[in-house]
């Protein structure tokens, strides 16, 4: 019998996700740790997202499906679910990505065992058809403030925080980097800690691997601190370029091939 910690409430924002939300829904159904409520928000999805949750939510009561009232983009759509969390923990788990059977319980007794309010665990990669890339990710044993605003390191198929400490979290509607967004205002209240271990799988999909000219991924950035975190131009500029440097040292150095 496990520990009972409180409820999760696990964030998943979906768009056009059909062929993938049903294999997500299934991997949180296997969880372990079974105390947790599904917050899907679909961003007024063009395909059958809406009639395949559905299917899920008629069996089970703790799937719980919402769309906004028109199509507003990831960052409106993760507040919105914020909104209607109701658990002591808050966990993000994309429409496409994966979780392993133990993610909630290990990442629970981590953080409780250690009072932590905010943690993230390592990860692998699968392509866009599920099979394994041998990619493993893994990161920094704490990331304070000035670690996380020079590099995104926790995954955010990896995050979880306690609400009861951090608040309700509110980003600006920023179209790139709003999990990131989320991550520097939670980082203020309290530092990030990593529990050593695979607990998930991210899908890396065909055109998020499309070669982009170095301009544009570093362009990419920059809304991130002028727009989410409403800095003035040179010091988003700034923090721009010591966040692709940042990310460029984890990937060298945390992101490894197995």
């Amino acid at each position: 019998m496990t520990n009972d910690y409180g409820l999760v409430s696990i964030i998943t924002p979906t768009w056009a996700c059909a062929g993938f939300i049903a294999e997500t829904i299934r991997s949180i159904q296997a969880q372990t740790y079974t105390n947790w409520e599904l917050l899907i928000q679909d961003d007024c999805s063009t395909d059958n997202t809406r009639e395949v949750v559905e299917r899920f939510a008629q069996g089970d009561n703790r799937i719980k499906y919402e769309c906004n009232d028109r199509n507003s983009g990831a960052a409106i759509t993760r507040n919105n679910a914020l909104k209607r969390a109701q658990g002591r923990w808050i966990a993000f788990l994309d429409s496409d990505d994966l979780w392993l059977p133990e993610k909630l319980q290990h990442q629970l007794a981590f953080m409780t065992a250690h009072d932590y309010a905010f943690s993230y665990h390592e990860y692998t990669e699968m392509t866009e058809d599920g099979a394994d890339m041998g990619v493993y990710v893994s990161g920094i044993k704490k990331v304070g403030k000035w670690m996380m605003f020079a590099c995104c390191w926790p995954g955010c198929l990896t995050v979880m925080y306690n609400r009861e400490r951090i608040g309700l979290l509110q980003i600006n509607d920023v179209r790139k980097n709003n999990d990131t967004a989320m991550w520097l205002k939670a980082v203020r209240k309290s530092p990030c800690y990593l529990l050593k271990e695979n607990l998930a799988r991210y899908r890396r999909r065909r055109e998020s691997i499309t070669p982009k000219p170095l301009w544009k991924r570093i362009w990419a950035h920059y809304p991130l601190f002028r727009v989410a975190e409403d800095m003035a131009p040179p010091a988003a500029f700034f923090w721009t370029i010591a966040n692709v440097f940042g990310n460029g040292v984890k990937k060298l150095f945390y992101v490894k091939k197995v």
